[in-house]
């Protein structure tokens, strides 16, 4: 598990001006630090589509904006991150938390002809979202990391060179709720 304090510490050493996002369990306690920031401002959406519209307009003034949303809500917003994130190569670190994905041991698709079929999406004790999360971000061209525990934090400072560098965005898949 990764400590919340410690990612909000990474993201002010990025200068991060705004997080936009909508709060789930695994990322509760960095939406209560925030809360209580004066540094970081606090944006809460009510859907993750919002959130990728919300951060390309504070990009284009100039803010240093993250999302972070759960990957349920990744899955929801496909079309505000294609069109505006994408297509305008907003360079955007995106946190996102990875709901369902220490169940999956051994159903992770690595080869490009992996399909996931009906009968593994339909499993009762497995999370959909999270069989979906990592073919959607490749199928939609973001780039990936995990962040597991505090170990990984310094992983955000890396990526937030890595947008910079390719104007496009990264995701920072967060496998465990934060304490």
């Amino acid at each position: 598990m990764a400590q919340a304090r410690l990612i909000l510490e990474e993201l002010k050493v990025n200068r991060v001006t705004h997080v936009i996002g909508l709060p789930d369990n695994s990322s509760a306690k960095l939406f209560d630090l925030l809360s209580g920031d004066k540094d970081i401002a606090l944006v809460a959406v009510t859907r993750e589509g919002e959130a990728f519209a919300i951060a390309a307009g504070l990009w284009i003034g100039s803010k240093t904006p993250v999302v972070l949303i759960q990957n349920t809500g990744l899955c929801e917003s496909g079309d505000s991150f294609r069109g505006t994130i994408t297509r305008m190569r907003i360079p955007l670190v995106c946190m996102i938390t990875y709901r369902g994905y220490a169940k999956m041991t051994g159903l992770r698709l690595d080869s490009p002809g992996d399909v996931l079929d009906a009968e593994t999406l339909s499993l009762p004790h497995l999370d959909s979202a999270a069989l979906v999360t990592e073919p959607t971000l490749k199928a939609w061209g973001m780039p990936y990391g995990f962040l597991h525990v505090d170990e990984d934090v310094p992983m955000l400072s890396a990526a937030f060179r890595r947008v910079e560098t390719c104007q496009q965005p990264f995701g920072i898949l967060i496998t465990r709720d934060m304490t």
